[in-house]
Order: structure tokens, then sequence, then C-alpha cells
């Protein structure tokens, strides 16, 4: 089990990181079925398919959105 602090952030607990077997900078990836999550570690194509959605996010890195979309 992990608490969230106030900007909904998790620490993966020592026994998930060592059964992902990850370290800090790696990436996992968030699975979503109904009402289950799963975590696991991301593989090169989820990082390839995040990198090509990079360049096309940039419009809601304003001031504005972060105002307005921050506390979410």
């Amino acid at each position: 089990m992990s608490r969230l602090t106030k900007k909904y952030q998790a620490t993966i607990p020592a026994a998930v990181r060592e059964a992902l077997h990850l370290s800090q900078g790696d990436m996992v990836a968030f699975d979503i079925e109904a009402d289950r999550v799963t975590l696991r570690r991301a593989e090169p194509l989820d990082r390839e398919f995040a990198r090509a959605l990079d360049g096309t996010l940039g419009e809601w890195l304003s001031a504005e959105d972060e105002e307005a979309f921050g506390d979410l």
C-alpha cells in the first residue's frame, strides 16, 4: 500500500520495485480495465508512444492551464 501526497503522487513500495526490477528514472505504465489499474514496467513501445505524443501536448503547458487544472 502507498498513501497519496497532496500532489497525488505515491511511492512504489520496495517489494513492487524489486518484483518489477525498477530503478530510479525507470518508466512505468498503467493499464486500466474497468475498476482495476495494473502497474507494470514500461516497454520500449510504451516509451516510443509517449515520445510520439510529447510534441502534441505542448499547447497545455501554459500558466493559465496550470492555474486552471493544477489541482486535478
